[in-house]
């Protein structure tokens, strides 16, 4: 990395030349072997070599002269100071790893006696969650694989995003479901939530209505040695797996111009209809299975304008 290479910013520029020597030699043959060995990309190489820059420049300004030098310590440290500096959690992450491949690299190359980055745990990136989809929205996509030449593997499709929708259940848990947990004349379903926690969640009519025309005709149709007594088959007969109800959620959206949708966005527009719709907090968190109504706040995306007309309603003094 010399000064005329111009892909790299003026601040990791300057950290590089003040390195020592040893160090200075060290990115570049950490640089050579991303770009050359591994044949990562431009983009890739410039950032692991400007964390990999910013940490020795770290470890530099700690007392170590040498790559040698650096232990788990310095490495803390510096992630520490990305920290303190305002770094965002996928930042974070990606320097961590960044810290991380250097030093495998290192070890693997005799620079280090010991992979000291091995013992660097990552900052988990924070999963930003799906919006949801307006109710009118939902209502389209639930209601779009409904024809009147409909396959056996169309009507498991609509009962796929009718259940997800009505529910809000996982999609490991409506994967998971067996015949013998419907109680249909309560509109019921048994689920097994995580840790083993079985709840009762309510379905609507539409829901029921898509689960009728499911067991009278479909999953006959699809039914084969393997099923046993899951609810929802797949098109060879065995149990649906979460990767095509993931597919189907995403592809009929795509078919009805809607955006981007998964299992999970439709958990999230569920509890969020409920929520706008007047449901307790801890009702909806007994439906979705939330150990905690904090887990269950961050599916709360009422409107400004909501909150405004609840506020004018409500407030003696609005």
């Amino acid at each position: 990395m010399g000064s005329s290479d111009h892909r790299h910013t003026r601040a990791t520029q300057t950290i590089y030349e003040s390195l020592p020597p040893a160090m200075r030699a060290v990115v570049d043959e950490f640089a050579h072997h991303l770009g050359t060995v591994e044949d990562r990309s431009v983009h890739t190489v410039r950032a692991y070599v400007g964390d990999a820059v910013s940490l020795l420049g770290h470890a530099a300004g700690s007392g170590c002269a040498k790559l040698g030098d650096l232990g788990i310590a310095e490495l803390r440290s510096w992630l520490a100071a990305q920290r303190e500096e305002g770094a965002a959690r996928t930042s974070m992450a990606r320097r961590a790893a960044s810290a991380r491949a250097l030093t495998a690299w290192a070890y693997r190359a005799q620079h280090l006696e010991h992979d000291v980055g091995a013992q660097l745990a990552s900052p988990r990136a924070q999963r930003a969650l799906p919006g949801p989809l307006r109710a009118d929205q939902a209502e389209k996509l639930v209601t779009s694989p409904a024809h009147g030449d409909d396959t056996p593997v169309d009507v498991r499709d609509r009962l796929v995003l009718e259940l997800l929708y009505a529910t809000g259940i996982r999609v490991s848990e409506l994967c998971g479901l067996d015949v013998s947990d419907l109680d249909r004349t309560r509109r019921l379903v048994r689920v097994l939530g995580k840790g083993g926690k079985e709840r009762s969640v309510p379905y609507g009519v539409p829901a029921e209505r898509a689960l009728d025309v499911y067991l009278r005709t479909a999953r006959p149709a699809l039914n084969s040695p393997d099923s046993g007594d899951a609810l929802l088959l797949g098109a060879r007969g065995g149990r649906l797996q979460p990767t095509i109800a993931r597919r189907v959620v995403s592809a009929y959206a795509r078919a009805e111009s809607l955006p981007h949708t998964t299992p999970h966005g439709l958990r999230h527009s569920a509890a969020t209809h409920l929520l706008e719709g007047g449901a307790d907090l801890r009702v909806v968190q007994e439906l979705l299975g939330h150990a905690s109504p904090a887990t269950t706040q961050i599916y709360t995306h009422v409107s400004v304008e909501r909150l405004r007309a609840a506020y004018r309603q409500a407030h003696p003094r609005a």
